[in-house]
């Protein structure tokens, strides 16, 4: 059963991103301010769920929510930011983007950068913890998602529509055979042959 609250703040923001270990696309994150009486018997860490089950959800949680925000860090700012960062960031931008003025941030994960003068507080498995971080799990993994389906259309020898631009088996071969694309991460280890010098 998931925690309702950290803080004891009602306008309390749960955040958490997605797509950090991917080769290809954005780091997506989403803020969530949930209703203190909000519950649902699916509600879990977006990990833990089918992707029907995520679908079924995202328009339940923004139905309920009291404010929520998504935003995408795109694939060259990550590179230029590196990957911690551009989570950090993603994140900033997800609570700029509420209509509501949260009291207290909690944040999935165990780095973050001061927000403004909003107290918050890291969480280790924040998403399988509490119910505005597992809210904001789910959103930012259906926006994700959602992108990676779309750019597939124009790139579909990455199966990033099952891969999501995560490093399988056929996303690396995909590279092998046709190289980078606009969307992948330069400053990532897109193959692991790329460790090895040629002496």
């Amino acid at each position: 059963m998931l925690a309702i609250n950290f803080s004891g703040f009602s306008l309390e923001v749960g955040t958490d991103e997605a797509g950090r270990g991917c080769l290809a696309g954005p780091v997506v994150a989403a803020a969530v301010i949930l209703p203190l009486d909000f519950s649902h018997p699916f509600l879990n860490d977006s990990k833990q769920l089918s992707e029907k089950k995520r679908q079924e959800l995202r328009p339940i949680i923004e139905e309920n929510a009291l404010a929520f925000g998504v935003s995408f860090v795109m694939q060259h700012e990550v590179d230029e930011l590196n990957v911690l960062q551009a989570s950090i960031t993603a994140m900033h931008r997800a609570i700029d983007a509420l209509n509501i003025t949260p009291e207290f941030i909690i944040v999935d994960g165990n780095k973050f950068r001061k927000y403004h003068e909003i107290p918050h507080q890291t969480i280790v498995k924040g998403d399988s913890k509490y119910r505005s971080i597992a809210a904001a799990s789910i959103l930012a993994k259906t926006y994700r998602d959602e992108y990676m389906e779309k750019i597939h259309q124009e790139f579909p020898a990455y199966f990033w529509s099952k891969n999501k631009g995560y490093p399988t088996i056929e996303h690396r071969n995909a590279i092998r055979e046709f190289g980078a694309t606009i969307h992948h991460r330069k400053t990532f280890k897109l193959l692991p042959e790329q460790l090895k010098l040629e002496l």
